[in-house]
């Protein structure tokens, strides 16, 4: 099928605000920890539930929705996908207490990994070859702005008018992606039956798993930094309100950089690559600890973090080389394993705080963290070793 350009535009467009609204809620979320933590009467270890249970929720919804929506033609699917997403924004925003938030943050996380995978390869199949990757990559881009425009300014409205508007404007967000999916998308070209059990297939491929876990663990270095940020900030450091806005857009600056370095990376070597930025992570969350307290310093380094947040792109790679006919499902996966770090990393970071240690104790869970995922890299590089050989050999 033969899709005009404004079309192919228009349709990368709706996805790419679907997209947006998704990194908006992931990363406000945190950056708002401490207002709701005040608003509903808890901990701020405690509010960090919240920023887990979104992270859980992407994680189960992933695999399954990317599995049962292969039943499903993928224009209605991420219509769908998005519909339930914006509801369950509403639902956060209108929480009565901590236990409703972490239910209706676990709700919103579920279309999360699906919507992604599935928009991915709805923008690859609408660009012309050789440019197939870039229309992946303009769908991505609505993240990049999201941490860059969108998360600083959520910020800086729920500051000004309360924590809960964050959620109403991403619902907002979300009703204006799925309409004009809705409406500018064109209707999918036939496709073959419905195959769920090819996608499974993924699941018994080693090299898939141990490259999920590689972004499971060691990318939960920047969400145990991230996710208490603003606090730290708050508490530690006295820093001005209007600074945090400031700083978690220097993040977003940082991540736009640091995916442009992580393509480059990963261009060299999908392993090699994710090494240098776990390397990266290690140093950099050691820093943090090093310089809490000065507020000017810990936005300089959290903006240094965020060069090593592309770790997504050298490990969404390999598994493109490893996945096989499993590819919809790893896509998928691939943000469901970063999302279990965003559930890590808040969890370690948290416990570590609630029995007492100082705020600089979220840099060294993230260094530790980091740490264990060059382990897990390790594992993946040794268990590719044999089919290196053999591609060495039929050479």
């Amino acid at each position: 099928m033969v899709y005009t350009d404004r079309q192919a535009r228009l349709t990368i467009l709706s996805l790419a605000l679907g997209a947006f609204a998704i990194g908006v809620t992931e990363f406000a979320a945190m950056g708002l920890l401490p207002y709701y933590a005040a608003d509903l009467g808890v901990s701020e270890p405690r509010a960090g539930h919240a920023v887990s249970a979104y992270a859980i929720g992407v994680v189960v919804g992933a695999p399954v929705l990317a599995v049962l929506g292969s039943l499903l033609p993928r224009k209605l699917l991420l219509v769908l996908l998005m519909a339930f997403f914006l509801l369950a924004n509403a639902l956060s925003a209108m929480a009565p207490g901590i236990d409703t938030l972490v239910v209706a943050r676990v709700l919103a996380g579920l279309p999360h990994g699906a919507f992604l995978g599935i928009g991915m390869l709805f923008a690859a199949e609408m660009s012309p070859e050789g440019r197939k990757a870039a229309g992946v990559a303009q769908v991505l881009m609505g993240l990049t702005i999201a941490n860059v425009i969108g998360v600083p300014a959520a910020g800086a409205i729920g500051q000004a008018f309360g924590w809960r508007w964050c959620f109403v404007i991403v619902a907002v967000i979300a009703a204006g992606s799925a309409a004009m999916i809705a409406r500018v998308a064109p209707q999918p070209q036939e496709a073959p039956a419905a195959n769920p059990l090819r996608e499974l297939s993924a699941l018994a491929n080693r090299a898939v798993w141990l490259t999920l876990l590689v972004g499971a663990v060691g990318f939960g270095a920047i969400f145990a930094v991230y996710s208490y940020f603003s606090a730290a900030m708050i508490a530690a450091a006295k820093a001005p309100e209007w600074a945090i806005p400031l700083a978690l857009s220097g993040f977003g600056i940082g991540g736009t950089a640091g995916n442009y370095i992580a393509g480059r990376l990963a261009s060299w070597s999908r392993l090699g690559g994710a090494l240098v930025l776990l390397c990266g992570m290690i140093a950099i969350s050691l820093l943090y600890a090093a310089v809490m307290g000065h507020w000017v310093a810990m936005a300089l380094v959290v903006m240094a973090l965020g060069l090593t947040a592309g770790l997504v792109i050298p490990l969404q790679m390999r598994l493109m080389d490893v996945a096989g006919e499993g590819q919809t499902l790893a896509a998928a996966l691939n943000h469901a394993a970063f999302n279990a770090a965003n559930a890590l990393g808040p969890w370690l970071a948290g416990m570590a705080l609630a029995a007492g240690y100082g705020w600089q104790v979220t840099g060294q869970v993230g260094a530790a963290l980091a740490a264990a995922g060059i382990v897990v890299l390790g594992l993946a590089w040794l268990d590719a070793r044999p089919r290196r050989r053999a591609l060495a050999a039929g050479c």
